[in-house]
């Protein structure tokens, strides 16, 4: 089968939302990951409904699927990185985390989108897991009845660091509509699987699917060919499976080069398929812009 790539637009963060979606278009993708901030599509701004229907007017005209992140730093707390969380002490903060998530499905909705991503949050200093463990349970039992009544995935992302950091810790959560929103470069990280593997095992319960280079027990997000990530094994896992939805290209800290990276990530990942028998390869010459006349405004 033919996979379906995005690129998340936390790496295009010097972009107007609509010129990310121009750049990511043009380069030839498939969708747009597309992570909920201040700058792109800002969910507690006035007019957030206004503007997400026009992001969704966008995406429905140049035929691009979505997937929603909600990973941004400072959205919630200017003064704290991503505080705060489903497993913040405060119940007002993490009333607020899951008021955020609700919104964020809200907006899935409107736009059609695959998928609403999320993580559980690093219990602070002092807090206990197990307490931090029902804070977190409460809380997705809230987010996931939500999704499920507005019809929408909601898929949670184990993260290196956080109280849901493995694949295990994530397999231990019994939530009906919980699904795994599965990044492969964080098993490198934690060192707990195969990125490959895991998308066998897990295939039943892929909500959605990221995928960059990562170094073996670094974190940190990396243009592909410069960490250890068998991208090649990965791509014919999820062709195995028969993964249609949406699969991400997270790459974080590219901002500053993203005119470079989109295109040059796609061309990476094209030149990693492996045709069938008879099937040419992918043509992977650079597209003239698609989009003629989009709106700015």
């Amino acid at each position: 089968m033919s996979l379906r790539f995005a690129y998340n637009t936390n790496g295009t963060a010097n972009h107007r939302i609509e010129d990310a979606i121009r750049l990511i278009k043009d380069a030839g993708y498939d969708g747009v990951a597309l992570t909920l901030d201040i700058h792109h599509l800002d969910p507690f701004a006035e007019n957030w409904v206004i503007e997400a229907d026009r992001i969704a007017s966008i995406l429905n005209r140049l035929e691009l699927g979505s997937v929603i992140e909600t990973g941004a730093r400072f959205l919630l707390d200017p003064t704290a990185k991503h505080e705060p969380t489903l497993v913040t002490a405060d119940a007002s903060g993490r009333a607020r985390r899951v008021g955020f998530l609700k919104r964020a499905i809200e907006i899935g909705r409107i736009l059609n989108s695959e998928a609403v991503s999320f993580w559980a949050g690093v219990p602070k200093a002092g807090v206990d897991h197990g307490e931090a463990r029902g804070w977190l349970i409460d809380g997705l039992r809230g987010v996931c009845d939500f999704a499920a009544e507005k019809g929408v995935v909601a898929a949670l992302e184990p993260e290196p660091g956080m109280l849901i950091e493995t694949l295990d810790d994530f397999a231990a959560i019994d939530l009906p509509g919980l699904s795994l929103a599965l990044d492969t470069g964080h098993c490198l990280v934690t060192g707990e699987r195969d990125p490959a593997a895991a998308v066998h095992e897990f295939a039943p319960r892929l909500g959605t699917v990221a995928i960059e280079d990562m170094k073996r027990g670094e974190h940190i997000h990396l243009p592909f060919g410069e960490g250890d990530m068998d991208v090649p094994a990965v791509l014919d896992a999820l062709d195995a499976i028969g993964f249609g939805k949406l699969v991400c290209v997270e790459l974080s800290r590219e901002s500053h080069r993203a005119d470079v990276m989109v295109g040059q990530s796609l061309d990476y990942l094209r030149t990693c398929r492996r045709p069938g028998p008879g099937l040419p390869m992918p043509d992977t010459t650079p597209r003239e812009s698609a989009m003629p006349g989009l709106p700015t405004s």
